[in-house]
């Protein structure tokens, strides 16, 4: 059975950076699940039938880590029967020997409730505003405004809401350097292996 890391957490919060260092650390296959949200909604039209026909060549188009798409895939993960439509293509990612990191708002709780290690990843909404403020280099108060309404519309929506799992450790990385909240989460799954 392949190892899984879940990693769940709001948008800028430092969860897709872990998940990246943790797969390279480990060896295992990595996915950024909501590029499958991103993508949906770039391939505009009826999400619902975007979602079914998603292929992993739609992962990379161009301009999926914009401040529009991420509001997009918001819009969107709130649909029911698009979210229905990308779960077997996240199952079947998670599946992967010798293991998989998914990283998104519902892994720990939702699309793999199994996976033998589950992290919440979480920075205070003015940490995440600047991030991603730098990012894309945007206004930081305006980040703030985005960061706050998509967490709003994440945590609120009836289909997985973004909450952390039961069993998930926290990882606040408010404070914390990228080298430093890496290692805590790579000792977190040295100790579940």
């Amino acid at each position: 059975m392949p190892f899984i890391i879940a990693i769940d957490g709001p948008a800028a919060s430092g969860k897709g950076t872990i998940a990246r260092a943790l797969s390279a650390h480990f060896g295992f296959h990595h996915l950024d699940t909501g590029l499958l949200y991103r993508a949906t909604g770039a391939k505009g039209g009826d999400p619902v039938l975007a979602a079914q026909s998603l292929c992993a060549d739609d992962l990379t188009g161009s301009g999926l880590r914009s401040a529009e798409a991420g509001q997009a895939a918001s819009r969107i993960a709130a649909i029911p029967e698009v979210r229905a439509a990308l779960v077997d293509f996240q199952h079947r990612f998670a599946a992967q020997e010798p293991g998989a990191v998914l990283d998104g708002r519902d892994i720990g709780t939702v699309i793999c409730p199994h996976a033998q290690v589950k992290l919440y990843v979480v920075a205070s909404d003015r940490v995440r505003a600047e991030r991603r403020a730098a990012e894309l280099g945007a206004d930081p108060a305006e980040m703030l405004v985005q960061l706050q309404e998509r967490d709003r519309r994440d945590s609120e929506r009836a289909a997985a809401p973004l909450r952390p799992a039961d069993d998930a450790v926290v990882l606040d990385t408010s404070t914390l350097s990228v080298d430093q909240a890496i290692a805590l989460a790579i000792e977190t799954v040295r100790k579940a292996r």
